[in-house]
This record gives structure tokens, sequence and C-alpha cells, in this order.
């Protein structure tokens, strides 16, 4: 076979036939879908923390229900179900009111889900972060005739920050993880590409081992940025051991 006897360095080149330039491609989508759904689990994780904390018993029950829910629930039994039974209901919907159907986009999906599951886990980690803040601070802040959202900016966001950090960092690499179960509605990231490549090519090992070390580079670049960013946040404050 011809393919068998390409080197390995023309089998990952960034130009065809190569296909460096397709797992590439299916990197920057995994590094976009981690993205949008880290955003959007931090938005709803800071919202999630302070509905917990605000003291409102049914705002309380119902965010508790939706972390308890979604922990519960793996990823990917929730990306099939919102990806094929939301299209069904919404095309049902659609069909009911003689509108053309519609069809859901497959990196929206991804994004979407993620992040909502991102957000219960966040919720918990910014939670615990808030808790650790001494009381103390808050009370200082409220004696100073200090508003919730500026409380929140001044005192509360600087304080959480160090110690939310290590948590969002792993959420951050369990996302970059579970990226790759978008494969299932056939968007491309770098899980799809590479088997793809390898099913093309029948280059099961080169690829799959191209893309570990793609997700280990993520890894390191991503330790560096969170310590960087941990490193601006602590300072003043005591190294940790």
């Amino acid at each position: 076979m011809a393919t068998s006897q390409q080197g390995i360095l023309d089998l990952l080149s960034p130009y065809p036939p190569g296909w460096g330039g397709v797992l590439l491609t299916g990197a920057a989508s995994t590094v976009a879908i981690s993205a949008g759904a880290f955003m959007i689990g931090l938005v709803l994780g800071i919202g999630g923390a302070l509905g917990k904390l605000s003291g409102i018993r049914p705002l309380g029950l119902l965010l508790e229900l939706y972390t308890t829910a979604i922990r519960a629930v793996p990823e990917l039994i929730l990306i099939v179900g919102l990806y094929y039974a939301g299209m069904d209901g919404l095309n049902r919907i659609f069909a009911a009111l003689n509108l053309p159907a519609f069809e859901l986009n497959g990196f929206a999906v991804a994004v979407a889900v993620l992040g909502f599951v991102q957000g219960a886990y966040m919720t918990e980690v910014l939670r615990g972060a808030i808790l650790a803040i001494p009381v103390g601070q808050v009370e200082a802040a409220k004696a100073f005739g200090m508003g919730p959202r500026l409380r929140f900016r001044r005192i509360i966001l600087p304080a959480l920050l160090p110690n939310a950090l290590p948590g969002l960092a792993n959420l951050w690499m369990s996302v970059t993880k579970d990226s790759a179960l978008v494969a299932v509605v056939g968007y491309q990231e770098l899980a799809l590409a590479t088997r793809l490549a390898g099913a093309s090519t029948k280059h099961y090992f080169i690829f799959f081992l191209a893309s570990a070390l793609i997700y280990l580079a993520l890894t390191l670049v991503s330790n560096a940025v969170f310590k960087l960013i941990e490193r601006r946040v602590r300072r003043g404050q005591p190294k940790l051991a």
C-alpha cells in the first residue's frame, strides 16, 4: 500500500496528503470549545455560588438540584440528549408553527452543554472559595457602606481567586479532555480528526500518539498560564509549600 510506505513526517505534514493540518485544525477547535465552555461555566459558577450563599431558600434548593443532577449524569448522555432530543423537540414545535426545520450547530451544542456541566462544578469550587474568605473582611466592607456589587469587586473577588484557582485549573484540564465527547454529534475536534486520519491511512498508532502529544502540549501550556495567574493573584501573600 502506498500509505504504508509514507514516512511519519509525510503523514504528519500540515499540507495534503499529510494530516498534520487536520490535526492542528482539530486542536484549535478543541481549544475553542473548551474556552467557550469554560467561560459559560465561570459565569454560571459565580451566579450559582452567590445564589447558594444568598440565603434565599427556593433559589438554594434549585441550585442544589442543578449541581447534584448535573454532576450525576455523564457528559456524554447530556450531549447526545440535548443534541438529538433537543433538536427533535425544537423541530416538532417549529412544525406545529408551520416553520422550517431547524438544525442545531454541533459547536454551539458542545459549548453550551459542556459549559452547563462546568457551571455545576464551578458553583461548588467558587462557593468553597467564598466560604474560605474571613468573615471579618466582608463585615468590615459592609461597615464601610459598600454595596453588594462593590463588595464583590473590591473584597470578595480578589480574596476568592487565590482559593479558587487550583480548582478552576483542574476544571479547565477536564473540559479540554471532555471536549472529545463532542465527536458523537459529528463535530470535528482533535479526537475525531485523529480517528479520521487513522482510519484513512491505517496508521492509528502514529496519529493517536501525535494526538496525545498535542493534548500534553495543551496541558503544559495551560499549567504555565495558570501558574502565572496564580503568582499574580497571590502577590503579597505567603508562599505555598
